[in-house]
């Protein structure tokens, strides 16, 4: 007797053909292997978790309010925290009101709201080149048409904005990180500031500013927000993630008013609502200045660290590899000699004992595959000089290998 296999009941949406995994989140995975130092993950270093004001502020929780705290809790957040988080951006030149503020679980949320509340299936969205992963993959379901920015150290060009109504008329917004933009560690500085924020406006073309790393800065503050210089033009979003600990997923969105209600809408349908204990742990842990001397401290750290893989990518890259030292944020951005392609070396890499992230996932269009993005913040200076040796053996030995079989 033939069995046949019955044809699956599940048909998928088209949208997601268009849901791809996350690479950093594969290649976490191989660096739990034994041996493995990772300079892959944008993880937070541990170290600066302040375990025992949690510990405190979460005794407290239980202590004063504890029905509350394990309760349903509004949608748009918890009312405290929301006023402290228009307090500390009004401080910043934003001109904002607790109103305007939706607290998130995690930015990477209020890429999804945002995503879901202004992208229509062909709708042009203009990123910066590279641009964060993340973002790619959370508008990507939209289904809008990617218009990669023409960009250099100092972020997107303006022209490349103005040109959009042009170029891609009817893009819905230009996303960018000015402060320590992930994967390149750059800075938009203040005069390019101020040029993207009129290219935008002659455009008509609204922003997305996403900040999860400027508070992490080792040499200079940044210059002040998109959002404080285009107050109706601009989504602001930020985070907890960086400054306190991801496993809370606290971030936020501030949004015109004219907005607010559609991501309220987008959100309530999400979740309902972050999770109301873990917004008032953290409202009790930050309410009182907690953050002015604990962010220091990770500054201080982060640039130790830093310092370290700068002399280690100086001694142990081969000739020809280009980078710059960040000043500030998690990460540096390395461009690798002609003839290597860093997914390809990834293999290779992870042998010798070191993970890091090919610069390629970054792309939307055209992508750099000689481009890698290491991260410095989880080793101890020690083993990031030990990671970048071995990092740098395997590219020689490519390079080697490369130059024997050019040679007649």
């Amino acid at each position: 007797m033939t069995i046949t296999t019955p044809a699956s009941a599940w048909h998928l949406a088209q949208r997601a053909a268009r849901m791809n995994p996350s690479i950093i989140r594969e290649i976490l995975k191989v660096t739990e292997q034994p041996g493995v130092l990772s300079l892959a993950g944008g993880l937070p270093s541990p170290e600066t978790f302040p375990i025992e004001a949690m510990r405190e502020a979460t005794a407290k929780v239980l202590a004063d309010t504890p029905k509350e705290a394990l309760q349903y809790a509004a949608s748009e957040g918890f009312g405290p925290l929301r006023e402290w988080v228009a307090a500390q951006l009004n401080q910043r030149g934003l001109k904002v009101t607790p109103a305007q503020v939706l607290i998130t679980t995690g930015s990477q949320q209020g890429l999804d709201l945002v995503g879901k509340v202004l992208i229509d299936a062909g709708a042009p969205v203009a990123v910066e080149t590279p641009t964060y992963l993340g973002a790619l993959q959370a508008f990507a379901p939209y289904e809008p048409i990617f218009r990669s920015l023409e960009s250099d150290g100092s972020g997107p060009l303006p022209e490349a904005i103005e040109r959009l109504p042009h170029d891609a008329p009817g893009t819905r917004f230009a996303y960018v990180l000015p402060n320590f933009q992930n994967p390149t560690g750059r800075v938009i500085p203040e005069a390019r500031r101020q040029a993207i924020v009129k290219a935008a406006q002659a455009a008509g073309v609204p922003l997305i500013e996403d900040n999860p790393y400027g508070d992490l800065w080792f040499d200079d503050e940044p210059p002040a927000p998109l959002a404080s210089r285009w107050h109706e033009g601009v989504i602001y979003l930020g985070s907890f993630s960086k400054v306190l600990a991801p496993g809370l997923r606290l971030g936020y969105v501030v949004a015109p008013a004219e907005l607010c209600p559609k991501l309220l809408q987008a959100k309530q349908a999400a979740d309902l609502h972050t999770p109301g204990f873990n917004q008032r742990v953290v409202h009790e842990v930050i309410k009182g200045g907690f953050l002015g001397q604990h962010i220091p401290t990770i500054r201080a750290r982060y640039k130790a660290q830093r310092d370290a893989m700068a002399a280690a990518l100086t001694e142990h890259l081969p000739a020809g590899s280009e980078w710059s030292a960040p000043h500030g944020g998690m990460f540096f951005w390395v461009r690798l000699p002609e003839g290597c392609h860093a997914m390809a070396l990834l293999e290779q890499a992870v042998k010798a004992g070191v993970a890091y992230v090919p610069g390629e996932a970054f792309y939307a269009h055209s992508p750099d595959v000689r481009t890698m993005r290491l991260s410095f913040v989880t080793l101890a200076p020690e083993d990031i000089r030990t990671a970048v040796s071995a990092l740098g053996r395997v590219l020689k030995r490519h390079l080697n290998e490369e130059l024997e079989e050019a040679t007649p």
